[in-house]
């Protein structure tokens, strides 16, 4: 999976890095199961402190998007805990996007093909999740 982090952006480098890594798993660039790198090798190869990935890497564990084990590393988590309050803050979200697709001139029509052609993409990743 290649990661595509924003230097310049006013996004924190950890916040991009987690939202890239979600996006991989959604996406099927990074499989269940999978080894992510080491914190040390992934600072390294994209230049940033080992803090920033460590950080990271804290989100998606307590989100549950990984797993980490001291001997194994972080690995792409098999079970997925459906969290009650993700209704909740997917809806804030929601709510901040459509309203700056809105501000941007955005049709609803454009904007509901687009979130279909997404949730597909993601949805035929997921018929592949083990039970």
């Amino acid at each position: 999976m290649i990661l595509k982090l924003d230097y310049n952006s006013d996004i924190p480098i950890y916040v991009q890095l987690r939202n890239q890594i979600v996006i991989g798993i959604g996406v099927g660039g990074l499989e269940y199961g999978e080894r992510l790198p080491s914190v040390r090798q992934l600072a390294d190869d994209l230049g940033v402190n080992a803090m920033t990935v460590n950080k990271a890497y804290a989100i998606l564990k307590n989100e549950g998007y990984i797993s980490i084990d001291r001997r194994h590393g972080a690995k792409v988590s098999t079970v997925w805990n459906k969290q009650l309050d993700f209704s909740q803050k997917l809806g804030h979200e929601l709510q901040l996007v459509i309203s700056e697709a809105s501000l941007k001139g955005v049709e609803q029509e454009e904007f509901m093909n687009m979130c279909s052609t997404l949730f597909a993409a993601a949805a035929r990743k997921h018929h592949s999740l083990p039970e």
